[in-house]
């Protein structure tokens, strides 16, 4: 009995032990910031470490070797839309952070292939979507801790900032907001798209509201955008809906055919069930 409560004490503080584990401050936390630039959402995540009396740049971070900008992992960056970057066209998406810092003049490189840790070993030229160089700047006040941020915001752009030791670097960045604003002034000041008067008409139909407007819109849609065969699908069920059986027809009929020259069957197939329904 003595050897059976052993043997099964033993065993539980085994599985305590293995269990267990020690949580201790991160060497270097993860920092995640977001900011809206204009019509652009710009998403940074990166690592901070901090200085601890440690000389950085020339020192701790080499100069002219290319550097993850960060620690733990290479920082990440991510633009909603087309962007310009140090007078460099960028285009949407994800991209690695990489520098290289030099007592005069950092270069930048934004890295396709975000999946690496730190700079990759096989670096790939192809893979740089944006490089260029900008001059560092001396802060008076001594920045512990490594810090990405983004500054002085304007409608059309802003800087991104990176700072630690006595050292800040700059990035430019210019965003596309007054082409957005003017494209989406455009579409609204040109009124509804034969889309939304297709999906107006739509909703009206199946919401049972009403179907004189409904038919309205939806001529207005073929008007605009042509002959489409869901379009007249959608027209023949409303014209259905109206007791309108012999034009729903000459609509059904006329869908069948650009189904048929679109390889659609499902509608072929539809729009005959309809009909057989409709010649009762």
């Amino acid at each position: 009995m003595k050897k059976y409560i052993f043997t099964t004490f033993f065993f539980s503080l085994c599985l305590l032990m293995v269990n267990a584990q020690v949580k201790t401050p991160a060497a270097s936390p993860f920092s995640k910031v977001e900011q809206s630039v204009g019509m652009t959402d710009v998403s940074i995540e990166y690592s901070r470490p901090s200085a601890k009396d440690r000389t950085i740049f020339g020192d701790l971070v080499p100069y002219d070797k290319k550097w993850r900008t960060g620690a733990n992992r290479a920082t990440k960056i991510d633009f909603s839309t087309d962007v310009n970057v140090g007078g460099v066209d960028l285009k949407a998406g994800k991209y690695a952070l990489y520098s290289m810092p030099g007592s005069n003049s950092w270069t930048f490189y934004f890295y396709t292939d975000t999946s690496g840790g730190g700079v990759p070993s096989d670096w790939d030229e192809s893979k740089v979507a944006a490089s260029f160089q900008v001059s560092p700047k001396r802060s008076s006040d001594m920045i512990e801790t490594f810090l990405i941020n983004v500054n002085n915001l304007r409608n059309d752009g802003a800087t991104i900032d990176l700072g630690w030791e006595n050292t800040v670097v700059s990035i430019p960045l210019s965003v596309p907001s007054d082409d957005i604003v003017m494209e989406s002034i455009e579409k609204t000041m040109a009124g509804p798209s034969a889309g939304d008067y297709y999906n107006a008409a739509r909703y009206y139909r199946e919401s049972g509201k009403d179907l004189n407007k409904a038919l309205e819109w939806m001529n207005k849609s073929l008007e605009m955008n042509g002959e489409r065969f869901w379009t007249l699908r959608q027209k023949a069920l409303l014209l259905a809906d109206m007791g309108k059986m012999d034009k729903a027809i000459e609509v059904a009929k006329r869908s069948i055919e650009l189904a048929k020259e679109a390889g659609n069957e499902d509608y072929v197939k539809n729009n005959e069930k309809s009909i057989k329904q409709w010649m009762k």
